[in-house]
């Protein structure tokens, strides 16, 4: 009598164990079966967003930009000048930093938006793509993004940017305003007899796309690390897909 009862438990536990071992082969046979265009595609469709929504959200956030040297936005070299006569009076520095603050909240701000943007580039990238994505360099996929969206994002940008240097500071006088009365009263120099025979460059540096270049800089910046992340530690490859895909790079 027990052992008819213990003999379907047995069996039960067998079938199941093979069945187990079944799936962990098919998954096993799975992992290591040729890549198909569709799933490259799809895996590289999956890396690309997931890399520029993480940047997209990490810049988004407050002082992202402000608090992190790598991407802080400083203005032009040419700016020099401003920064260390404004230095000089009592607060200036303060109001030199809140230049600076506003410049960098405005990029916060653009970094919010930026996401649709990869999206919409993401969608439409053909099989090609997708292999030169997958058998390039570390940055490959970041220069595919910089190349089909930079100029959306740039268009994205430079309002908040330009809508920033052109607010009022001390004195009803603006960033933008102070840059401009520089390097006028300086490209007249440079421009003169004398300036020409003593070597001097004109200024040529529109500052809000100045500052704009700089905060897409940082963007780009933040997506080729969320790339050699997927790239280099299996462990960012999160989904099974990503795991079939950018193995098949490393074997």
């Amino acid at each position: 009598m027990i052992v008819k009862r213990v003999l379907p438990l047995l069996l039960a536990i067998f079938l199941s164990s093979c069945a187990e071992l079944t799936q962990l082969a098919q998954q096993t046979l799975d992992m290591n079966a040729p890549l198909s265009q569709n799933e490259i595609i799809a895996g590289l469709k999956e890396a690309l967003i997931t890399g520029a929504n993480n940047s997209a959200d990490l810049l988004g956030t407050v002082d992202a930009y402000y608090k992190d040297e790598l991407v802080k936005i400083m203005l032009p070299p040419e700016a020099d000048i401003i920064v260390d006569n404004i230095k000089k009076i009592p607060g200036g520095e303060d109001l030199v930093e809140d230049v600076l603050l506003h410049i960098n909240r405005a990029a916060e701000d653009a970094a919010k938006e930026a996401a649709p943007i990869f999206v919409n580039s993401i969608k439409s990238m053909s099989f090609s793509d997708a292999m030169g994505i997958l058998n390039g360099n570390e940055n490959a996929a970041t220069k595919y993004l910089y190349t089909t969206t930079y100029d959306q994002l740039f268009q994205l940008y430079q309002p908040k940017i330009k809508a920033s240097v052109e607010k009022d500071l001390v004195g009803n006088i603006s960033t933008k305003e102070s840059w401009d009365s520089l390097t006028g009263k300086y490209n007249k120099i440079a421009n003169s007899v004398a300036g020409q025979f003593a070597g001097l460059k004109p200024v040529d540096t529109e500052l809000e796309d100045y500052l704009t270049q700089k905060a897409l800089d940082g963007l780009f910046l933040k997506i080729a690390a969320e790339e050699k992340q997927i790239r280099e530690n299996p462990a960012a490859r999160v989904t099974t897909l990503l795991k079939r895909v950018f193995g098949s790079v490393d074997k």
